[in-house]
């Protein structure tokens, strides 16, 4: 009862309001969190490693960017 103290609250009235928003906000989004993983399996894809420079070269030449004597030329360069 509030009678007690003339009808206001005292500081720990308003500290256990605060306390109590953030407790309540922090289930709030941690269970969104949760629902969230849960739905989509919880697992992330494997990275991909970085395509290597002859990967690279090939995909030049399957996308018509460089001709097959130009391929050939930096293929060897790479290689050798």
């Amino acid at each position: 009862m509030m009678v007690w103290y003339g009808g206001h609250m005292g500081w720990w009235g308003y500290a256990a309001m605060g306390i109590g928003m953030v407790v309540f906000w922090a289930l709030i989004i941690g269970g969104i969190v949760v629902l969230v993983r849960l739905s989509t399996g919880g697992t992330t894809a494997p990275a991909q490693p970085p395509a290597t420079a002859e990967q690279i070269l090939a995909a030049r030449f399957a996308r018509g960017e460089i001709d097959e004597a130009e391929y050939r030329d930096r293929l060897a360069a790479l290689r050798g």
